[in-house]
C-alpha cells in the first residue's frame, strides 16, 4: 500500500513540475516583450486644492518687489497649474522668465481674488490658476515664437485653424500684457469635492472662436459654467475679456502703466 502511495506522489510531482516550469518561462517571455507590464507605477495622489509649490516642494526665492505676493500663500485652497513653466502651452517649451511653477500677483489683486475664492467655496468650487504675473521677457518670448513660422508643433492642440503669425492681430496674445503689470489672471473652476475641472466648453489657451465668452459653439450648461466664474470675478472688481473666457483684469490696478520684468521664482 505504502509503495503504491509513493508511486502516486512521484507521478503527480512528475506531471506538475513541467507545468510550473512552463508557466514561469511563459511569464518571463511576456515581460521581456512588454517591459512596461513588469512594473506598475502609480502616480502620486494629488490633493484637492493642493498648490504646485506643495506638490513638488518648490523653494521660493521670496524677493518679490513691494506690492506683490505669492498667491498660494493667500489662497492655499486653490489649484495651481502654471502652464508656462511647463511644455504644455502653445509654444511647446518652458517660457522665458518662468523659473518655478508659482503664481505671483499684486497684493491688491490677490485680496480681491481671495474674496472670489471665498464666494465660490460656498457654492462648492475652488479656483485653478494657470497664470498670474508674467514677466515682460515672457511676452517677448511669445513675440519671437510667433515669428518662427516653422515651429508649429503645438498647432493641433492650441490653434488648429489659425496662422500663428496672426495671433497678435486677432487679440489672443499682446506685446504689452496686463499680466506683466500684475493685474491680470488666467483661471478656471474645479469642483471642491473632487478637484475635477468644471466644463467650460474649451480648454485654457485654446485660440479660436469657441473660447469667446459669448460663442454659440458651446452648450447651455457650458455657458452657465462660464457665467458662474464671470459673475464671481466681476463682483469683486475684475473685468472679463470677450475673446478668452479664462482671462480677467483687475479694474483698479495698483500698477496700471508699469510693466515688470522680474522672474517667476
Amino acid at each position: 500500500m505504502r509503495a503504491t502511495q509513493e508511486m502516486l506522489k512521484r507521478s503527480t510531482k512528475a506531471l506538475i513540475l513541467p507545468l510550473i516550469l512552463t508557466a514561469i518561462l511563459s511569464a518571463v517571455l511576456i515581460l521581456q516583450k512588454n517591459p512596461v507590464a513588469a512594473t506598475v507605477t502609480e502616480e502620486p495622489e494629488q490633493k484637492v486644492g493642493a498648490s504646485a509649490s506643495q506638490q513638488i516642494k518648490v523653494l521660493k526665492k521670496n524677493s518679490l518687489p513691494e506690492g506683490f505676493v505669492y498667491l498660494d500663500e493667500m489662497i492655499p485652497a486653490a489649484q495651481y497649474e502654471i502652464r508656462y513653466f511647463s511644455e504644455n502651452n502653445f509654444t511647446g517649451s518652458r517660457v522665458d522668465g518662468y523659473k518655478a511653477p508659482l503664481a505671483i500677483f499684486s497684493q491688491v489683486g490677490s485680496k480681491a481674488l481671495k474674496a472670489v475664492s471665498d464666494d465660490l467655496a460656498r457654492k462648492g468650487y475652488i479656483l485653478r490658476i494657470y497664470d498670474a504675473y508674467r514677466p515682460q521677457k515672457a511676452v517677448d518670448d511669445f513675440v519671437s515664437w510667433s515669428k518662427d513660422a516653422a515651429d508649429i508643433k503645438m498647432k493641433e492642440q492650441y490653434y488648429p485653424k489659425l496662422d500663428k503669425r496672426n495671433l497678435f492681430k486677432l487679440g489672443f496674445i499682446a506685446k504689452k500684457s496686463g499680466h506683466t503689470r500684475g493685474g491680470t489672471i488666467d483661471l478656471t473652476l474645479a469642483y471642491a469635492k473632487t478637484g475635477i475641472l468644471v466644463d467650460m466648453g474649451s480648454p485654457y489657451d485654446f485660440f479660436g472662436e469657441i473660447s469667446y465668452y459669448n460663442t454659440s459653439l458651446i452648450s447651455k450648461t457650458q455657458h452657465t459654467n462660464r457665467k458662474i466664474l464671470k459673475d464671481a470675478m466681476t463682483k469683486h472688481g475684475f473685468k472679463p475679456y470677450s475673446k478668452e473666457w479664462w482671462h480677467f483684469t483687475l479694474v483698479k490696478e495698483p500698477f496700471p502703466s508699469k510693466y515688470f520684468n522680474f522672474d517667476v521664482e
